[in-house]
């Protein structure tokens, strides 16, 4: 027997996340998720936002932030890298009262066509990491199911984006060109850790995970291209919380 068979997504959960977090009082239906901190101090330094509570990874505080925008409460929230992480930590938003869920942050492009900060919506992702496969049946790809809608949304607000398939890794250092290769065959265009992980968590707790992704780097070709990963003019990091926020306010 293979591990990919001895995976029990129908199975009955033994820990629960509300078992593990304290409860927020009128906790915002609607969460913006970022997985950059410099994102989260530009958000910080735009909007009048409050501390409303916070959740714990590694012995380490993340706060959770509300702003009211058109009218509408939503919380803001900068969650750590990787699908383990990232999907717990979804599990505890769910579990404070979360219903739908945008997460944006960078991905690496596998197409040199891609440009810097040009907007992706995944459409189904590669499920190369663990967690997924806990909360879905056995399948190389996780169809998103919430796509089409930010799609839609997208196009209503006129705003370019491209929908492409996406390679979700556990292994940013075992990123290897023969297996970059296989997925841009099967049409990926860009390469993430976490979304595989947290689309499988949404569809299983039955809650409306978004997200769309901006390219950084580029793996396509003869080696890395770092681009703008980890050095993003700010007018492009402003211009893509502002997509981020607006889109929120149409979910």
């Amino acid at each position: 027997m293979s591990i990919i068979d001895t995976f029990d997504y129908q199975g009955e959960e033994i820990i629960r996340a509300k078992n593990t977090i304290s409860m927020i009082e009128n906790f915002p239906s609607t969460i913006l998720v970022v997985f950059s901190a410099g994102m989260c101090k530009l958000f910080l330094s735009k909007y009048n936002a409050s501390k409303i509570g916070a959740l714990n990874a590694g012995g380490q505080e993340i706060p959770i932030y509300q702003i009211e925008y058109k009218g509408i409460k939503m919380g803001f929230f900068n969650t750590i890298i990787g699908g383990a992480g990232a999907a717990a930590l979804l599990e505890e938003l769910i579990a404070l009262g979360a219903e739908k869920i945008l997460y944006f942050g960078s991905c690496g492009a596998l197409d040199r066509k891609i440009a810097e900060g040009h907007l992706l919506v995944p459409t189904s992702a590669y499920r190369d990491e663990g967690v997924s496969y806990h909360y879905a049946e056995v399948s190389d790809y996780l169809e998103i199911e919430t796509a089409p809608k930010l799609m839609s949304i997208l196009d209503d607000m006129h705003i370019a984006y491209h929908p492409t398939k996406t390679w979700t890794t556990d292994a940013f250092y075992r990123e290897t060109k023969r297996n970059m290769e296989k997925r841009k065959e099967e049409g990926c265009g860009t390469v993430e850790m976490e979304c595989a992980s947290i689309m499988a968590v949404g569809q299983f707790r039955k809650k409306a995970v978004y997200q769309f992704l901006y390219a950084a780097d580029c793996l396509s070709g003869d080696g890395w291209d770092k681009r703008i990963l980890g050095n993003m003019p700010e007018d492009l990091r402003e211009r893509i919380l502002m997509v981020a926020i607006e889109v929120a306010t149409r979910l």
